[in-house]
């Protein structure tokens, strides 16, 4: 497990590159402290108040490509229903702080993805 990336994922550099690129200046993997919640956004724009996510189909289990464990069934698929609610517990105290929060599957297009993000920003 230790292969697997908490930050710059190819997705994830793919995207912020693209927006560096565009002219855009954002926070990566930057702490936000929340009512003792922390979360930690993929891409802040700490001046907008806007958290990007970057989330994996498998990790986040998204409902397109994510699929259930075969093996370790027992194991897993506890593991994924607690990220899925600890990304709905930070989205929530997200919003409650008057954030705007983008989540981005991994599969999506980046010219999509950088469409979501620029929305939101505007």
């Amino acid at each position: 497990m230790r292969a697997n990336r908490r930050t710059d994922t190819k997705p994830e550099i793919a995207l912020r590159k693209e927006l560096h690129r565009l002219g855009y200046r954002y926070r990566k993997d930057f702490p936000i402290v929340l009512d003792g919640l922390r979360v930690r956004p993929d891409i802040v724009f700490t001046a907008r108040k806007v958290a990007v996510f970057v989330d994996g189909c498998f990790w986040h289990v998204c409902p397109e490509h994510g699929r259930q464990p075969v093996s370790n069934e027992w194991y897993w698929t506890p593991k994924l229903q607690r990220n899925m609610e600890r990304d709905r517990i930070a989205t929530d105290a997200l919003h409650d702080a008057g954030w705007q929060v983008v989540r981005v599957w991994e599969h999506v297009p980046l010219a999509e993805a950088v469409s979501a993000v620029e929305s939101a920003i505007f």
